[in-house]
């Protein structure tokens, strides 16, 4: 019976050490907070067998399946190659920046562009009077030399004070410094001047510049006509330079111009224009330059726009510089300068001009996405316009400030830089030989003007197209020439050359806009990348989120398993000091005695701590059981 309860209460006692080390099991996996896979199969298993990504699972499913398993594999990883090179596809598209066009159609009164009109008369200002007609007399017999033409001059007074005749000398130094002569053409060179073989056709004209140190070359045209113009007006440019007060030029006739000027049917006076001159266009009128009363144009057509009467006779022109009769006209908008060499048009003698426009707004989106400027603030080019930017105040502006830099002067036609003085070769004997080289660099953009000036973001343009007719026409121009001639005295001598209309009207009520918008945004990113990871394995972002766990426990398996792997390293070869021969024994007898302990102080602790509990009780019952016995 002893014998039993014994072996009843061993019994218990193992059932009740296995509730304790299940209970201590529990308490362990309650205390973890991470738990990590022991290796990397279990890892890609039960990733494999719990995703919600499509495929994943016929990995682990068809494992005994070789053949599937390694079909399933490749198609796998397969679709994985390609959803990222189209997800390269999509990042390359957005970094790309592409933008899309909005034209937008407005219906809205319009502000009336300003309107420049030039006389294409340059005059004989009274201050360079004297400089002129000398210089008319000079061109006049070179052109006999070259040409055999004898040109012909209006009667003047030439008796002259000791200053003029001065003033005289020196220009006529100057212009013999720059003749105006002929050379052969560059596959003639070589033949003599008198030979039958060269016509007068094979001969350029041109005139000779040089430096400071004699190093001269031949500015040549094709065109007689245009070398002629072209050394003329290099000389008429020296002698405006020479006026210290640009206002001594300033002789207006605006009523000896404009005959009549009607907008809206009401009649402009001198509030609605500016002055200015040019010197090739001679005087200029801008129209609508006040930005405190702009005019505006609620309705389209002739009767709503902007009508002119100009007189296009020349008196007292300077033929060698404008070989054209009438005007120019230029429309720009407000707060810019009127290039007239680029944006202008001219309007015939004896015709009616109408203009029609039509006007287009552009906004570009600055930033990455177009190399636009907002206000030129970041244009590495000084603005030496009182203007806003644009992309041709920008241009002239650096072409003038390299000629400054190079040549020591500024040119006449563009605005003065401060502390700079205009070329005269009074004063800058070689300025034309440098302008001429620099304007070739400038036009090969040499320079860097073109790519420094960049477009403005925003910007309006009127686009322009016109229609002629005769005017006044024959059965009234009898009663028409006699009704002008009769307002203010006003005297018309060539009645068909004499005058010309223009009218400058919007087409359409309507403007249009365009304008850009970002075709690629964030969120359309996002969209599209959702789209290809559906298209190639049907998941959701969660679906990601579990590839992104994936990715961080395969890393915190790996350095969990390099830890393992070096502190094994560590243990398998420990630090200790190096012995001698002599040593050797002693360590070998010693041995034995010093690993036996060791040994069992790891079992103790491993293996049998938990039976210390069940062997006490033992003792006092083998006694009971010996004395018995």
């Amino acid at each position: 019976g002893s014998v039993k309860a014994g072996k009843i209460s061993e019994g218990e006692k193992m059932r009740q050490c296995k509730q304790e080390e299940e209970q201590q099991q529990k308490e362990e996996e309650r205390e973890g907070l991470i738990e990590f896979y022991s290796s990397y199969q279990e890892l890609f298993q039960f990733f494999c067998s719990n995703t919600t990504i499509h495929g994943a699972i016929r990995l682990v499913c068809s494992k005994k399946n070789k053949m599937k398993t390694a079909f399933w594999s490749v198609l796998f990883f397969l679709t994985f190659g390609l959803m990222y090179w189209q997800f390269g596809i999509l990042y390359r598209e957005y970094f790309s920046y592409p933008v899309n066009l909005n034209l937008n159609l407005n219906s809205d009164r319009l502000t009336f562009p300003a309107v420049t009109l030039c006389t294409l008369n340059p005059y004989r200002y009274s201050a360079i009077r004297k400089q002129l007609d000398k210089l008319d007399q000079i061109t006049h017999q070179t052109l006999l030399d070259l040409y055999d033409y004898n040109m012909s001059l209006p009667q003047r007074d030439w008796s002259t004070s000791s200053t003029q005749r001065r003033s005289s000398r020196s220009l006529l130094h100057h212009v013999q410094r720059h003749p105006l002569r002929r050379q052969k053409r560059d596959n003639l060179v070589n033949l003599p001047e008198n030979s039958p073989s060269v016509d007068k056709n094979d001969w350029k004209i041109g005139f000779v510049l040089c430096s400071e140190n004699n190093d001269c070359f031949h500015q040549a045209y094709s065109s007689g006509v245009d070398a002629v113009r072209e050394w003329y007006s290099f000389h008429y440019i020296n002698i405006l330079a020479q006026v210290p007060d640009a206002k001594a030029l300033d002789e207006s006739d605006f009523e000896n111009f404009i005959y009549a000027c009607r907008f809206n049917e009401a009649t402009c006076d001198k509030a609605n224009y500016t002055h200015f001159h040019h010197p090739l266009y001679g005087n200029c009128y801008t129209f609508n330059d006040n930005n405190s009363s702009l005019w505006t144009s609620s309705l389209p057509g002739i009767n709503n726009g902007l009508s002119l009467v100009v007189r296009t006779e020349q008196n007292d022109f300077i033929p060698l510089l404008s070989t054209v009769t009438g005007a120019r006209v230029m429309v720009h908008d407000q707060n810019e300068p009127a290039f007239m060499d680029d944006g202008g048009f001219n309007v015939r003698p004896g015709i009616e001009t109408s203009i029609s426009m039509r006007k287009e707004m552009t906004v570009r989106l600055g930033g990455s996405y177009s190399d636009c400027t907002e206000d030129g603030s970041d244009v590495p080019v000084q603005n030496l316009y009182s203007s806003r930017y644009t992309e041709q105040v920008c241009i002239r502006s650096c072409f003038q400030l390299n000629m400054v830099e190079r040549c020591g002067c500024a040119y006449y036609f563009y605005p003065l830089p401060d502390g700079a003085e205009y070329c005269d070769y009074m004063k800058h004997t070689a300025w034309g030989y440098c302008y001429y080289k620099l304007l070739a660099e400038f036009k090969a953009d040499v320079l860097g003007c073109f790519h420094k000036c960049r477009k403005p973001c925003k910007m309006t343009e009127y686009q322009l197209s016109a229609g002629y007719s005769r005017w006044p026409s024959a059965v009234s121009e009898d009663w028409v020439f006699y009704m002008l001639s009769q307002q203010n005295k006003y005297n018309i001598t060539s009645k068909r050359n004499g005058v010309a209309k223009v009218n400058i009207f919007f087409e359409e009520w309507n403007y249009k806009t365009n304008g850009e918008s970002p075709a690629f945004t964030v969120v359309t990113l996002l969209s599209q990348l959702g789209n290809q990871w559906s298209l190639w394995f049907g998941s959701s972002v969660l679906s990601v989120m579990e590839l992104a766990e994936l990715v961080l426990d395969f890393i915190a398996i790996t350095f969990i398993l390099a830890f393992r792997w070096f502190r094994s390293r560590q243990k398998l070869s420990p630090p200790g000091p190096t012995l001698n021969s002599q040593d050797n024994t002693a360590f070998q007898d010693e041995a034995p005695a010093l690993s036996a302990p060791h040994r069992f102080t790891v079992e103790a602790v491993v293996t049998t701590l938990p039976s210390y509990n069940s062997l006490e009780p033992r003792g006092p019952s083998r006694d009971g059981e010996v004395g018995h016995e």
